[in-house]
């Protein structure tokens, strides 16, 4: 679950982090008001769950109240990559002089969180690793033992930092280490974090991912969930307890099990030869009866761009029988126009394909293995 800047932001403070105060405002007379309180130059910052607003033109400096009043008026409403602006925040303007990034972040790979640091922050830092590789500093932290004063120091050195901001530039990592941990995030991020004229620092940007499996433990966050800014698709998915990503594919999949599932994937691009692709990554989990079939059937569907359909399923405690029954239901409510190819194997394969067979379903067709209905399924795509 991702939280907006200014919630982000909010939630830093909670655990000492020094940020801007400003206020949110979901009108230009707010924004007109808040300015005011603030007085001196203020930011106008759309609030949208995207990157790049500052090129979209959500991103205004303001130097009297009437002018930011003038930016919100223009922003608010605004499309951003597909969603629409319903908050600004108003930040106060800040003394900027060095931006730094600074993250943490859960590295799958080691089974630890990792800070991420570098002394140019303000940029995409994917780009930036991508093209300079050593401006990235990394430091893993031990889950068990915490963050030590000194991985902290070793940051501020390897960015070169002047010794006078390395105290308080080790107390924000180490405050924005217990907010990451404290709210089961997976990315805690500060970008630019700023030092400032007099010598301050301070996060003028913030975002947090919050662990969607732990939001039952952090009913606070949970509460903070915009689901304006999310797609309705994901949100369907969410609510089902179907794993769903929406990608930019013409294939659909439906699919148990996350592992089968980027294989389906694979084999798709593999067969599709840069011309076709996944629309979606979805996971109907193990035990999946015949509602989330339906559920996920609806999902793949809603997406215009999918020109057929490739069900996937090896039953294990997912059984294939429930998968076809449920499957010829959501054909029946759904009444799918594109072709669907389908692949059962394992538990109960040989009931669930005599149901299938026995149903008559128009354009549908099966397979023996993952290679054949991948083959069928770009096939069925390009119309051959």
């Amino acid at each position: 679950m991702k939280l907006h800047e200014y919630q982000a932001k909010f939630r830093f403070a909670e655990f000492g982090v020094p940020i801007p105060k400003g206020k949110v405002a979901t009108t230009p007379e707010e924004a007109f008001e808040i300015a005011k309180e603030i007085g001196g130059t203020v930011v106008v910052k759309a609030q949208v769950h995207v990157g790049g607003r500052g090129k979209a033109g959500g991103v205004k400096l303001a130097h009297s109240p009437e002018e930011a009043k003038a930016h919100a008026d223009t922003i608010l409403g605004m499309d951003i990559k597909g969603l629409t602006v319903e908050k600004v925040l108003i930040d106060p303007g800040a003394d900027i002089q060095k931006e730094i990034y600074l993250a943490i972040t859960n590295d799958r790979a080691s089974g630890k969180p990792l800070i991420i640091a570098s002394a140019e922050g303000g940029m995409d830092i994917e780009q930036l690793a991508k093209e300079r590789p050593e401006a990235i500093i990394r430091e893993h932290i031990d889950p068990l033992f915490g963050l030590h004063s000194y991985q902290a120091n070793a940051v501020a050195s390897k960015m070169n930092l002047a010794r006078e901001q390395w105290r308080p530039f080790v107390k924000i990592v180490r405050q924005l280490y217990q907010c990451y941990a404290a709210s089961d995030a997976e990315l805690a991020e500060i970008n630019p974090l700023v030092i400032q004229g007099n010598g301050s620092i301070l996060a003028v940007d913030g975002k947090m991912i919050i662990d969607d499996s732990a939001l039952s433990r952090q009913p606070k966050l949970a509460a903070m969930r915009d689901l304006a800014d999310e797609v309705e698709a994901e949100r369907q998915a969410r609510e089902a307890g179907i794993s769903y990503v929406k990608l930019d594919g013409q294939i659909g999949c439906m699919v148990n099990g996350a592992g089968l599932a980027m294989t389906t994937m694979d084999m798709i691009n593999l067969y599709g030869d840069g011309e076709f692709g996944p629309a979606n990554f979805l996971d109907i989990g193990g035990g999946a009866g015949p509602e989330k079939v339906v559920a996920a059937l609806k999902i793949i569907l809603s997406d215009p761009n999918v020109k057929a359909v490739l069900v996937n399923i090896f039953g294990g405690i997912t059984r294939c029988d429930d998968v076809a029954k449920g499957f010829i239901e959501a054909y029946d409510i759904v009444k799918p126009n594109v072709p669907i190819m389908m692949r059962l194997q394992g538990t109960n394969a040989a009931e669930g394909q005599e149901i299938i067979t026995n149903a008559n379903i128009p354009r549908l067709e099966t397979a023996d293995t993952l290679t054949e209905a991948a083959q069928k399924a770009v096939a069925a795509a390009r119309g051959v």
